[in-house]
């Protein structure tokens, strides 16, 4: 089996009409740069509401259209003209039901039908690697997306992500205070391999030009070893050149949440999302962002590819030195 990872040679790579989805997120817009930095000609398909991000990449068109709409999709996006590759990071912002339905899965849906219908080639999907153990809403609805893509004949290339940067973020500011870093357990009860935006944007990007990520599921992390929260933790507290103080969390608390959401909610409707979102905050607080084997019923931190050169240590580094600012994703547990 070919290394995920490997980078393909300058000669390797050919120019594309690429239909990028999910341009406005922070992913999205480095898979756009760094898809214009390999040359491809980059149409990215907006929402109306997010028309002010109309020239936010340089070399990359934007068009206005409503995913969701299959002809809004043909009409305002496609416009009958001939794509070789579309690229999705398109992504529900909160992981609700009712919105990962309709957007890791139906508007992806969508935009494959119109795809096909325009007869693009080829599909790179970013996805997740926690639907490997699909106990969510958003992860059903991504997997189901990920079973259509592999079944519709067209050539794909599915990314399953692990942790992002931004998603182990939330507390420099704490801690920058004084306070304790917070963790579930003892801190070890999960990993990751953290991967950041520009490394996962080029590995997307490179999906394209790498004939051996096409009919694959890739499962990919960022470069060295896997890393605890505690870890997190320490690596934090030593930047800022303090003796590291924890604060543990008992798992049981979030699911007293959960259940008293859940309970509430059978009244009050809005309240089912609630419980949602404790549910993906008990998921990252109890589940890695590793590779799963079935086999040993483990995670395998040695099976998970790594990629890129960024570390969770430079990033953080940067932003303690005022060099970037903190993202925050609405599946950050913290």
């Amino acid at each position: 089996m070919s290394n995920p990872t490997m980078q393909p040679g300058p000669d390797a790579r050919s120019r594309h009409r690429v239909l990028m989805l999910g341009a406005t997120g922070a992913i999205g817009a480095a898979t756009v740069k760094a898809l214009a930095a390999d040359g491809h000609a980059v149409v990215c398909l907006v929402r109306p509401a997010a028309g002010r991000h109309k020239d936010m990449v340089e070399g990359a068109e934007t068009r206005l259209t409503d995913a969701r709409d299959h002809d809004s999709l043909l009409r305002d996006g496609f416009r009958g003209e001939a794509f070789d590759v579309v690229v999705s990071c398109m992504a529900s912002r909160t992981g609700a039901p009712k919105d990962a339905w309709a957007v890791d899965y139906q508007a992806n849906a969508h935009v494959l039908k119109a795809a096909k219908t325009a007869g693009v080639r080829h599909f790179v999907l970013l996805s997740a690697i926690c639907v490997q153990k699909p106990r969510l809403e958003f992860q059903k609805a991504k997997l189901a997306f990920e079973q259509e893509l592999i079944a519709s004949g067209m050539e794909y290339s599915i990314v399953r992500a692990t942790a992002f940067f931004k998603s182990l973020s939330g507390q420099i500011a704490r801690v920058k205070a004084g306070k304790p870093f917070l963790v579930f357990g003892d801190g070890r009860l999960t990993a990751c391999k953290p991967i950041s935006n520009d490394d996962l944007a080029r590995f997307l990007a490179d999906c394209i030009s790498d004939p051996s990520r096409r009919n694959r599921i890739l499962p990919i992390g960022g470069p060295g070893l896997a890393i605890t929260p505690r870890e997190q933790g320490e690596q934090l507290f030593a930047l800022l050149g303090r003796k590291p103080r924890f604060s543990n969390a008992p798992v049981a608390m979030l699911d007293a949440i959960i259940g008293l959401l859940a309970t509430i909610g059978t009244i009050v409707p809005p309240l089912r999302d609630k419980a949602e979102l404790a549910r993906i905050g008990r998921y990252y607080a109890t589940e890695s962002m590793l590779v799963w084997n079935p086999q040993t019923g483990r995670y395998d931190a040695d099976a998970t590819p790594s990629t890129g050169s960024d570390t969770l240590l430079d990033h953080y580094a940067r932003i303690l030195a005022g060099e970037a600012t903190v993202e925050r994703g609405a599946h950050s547990v913290f």
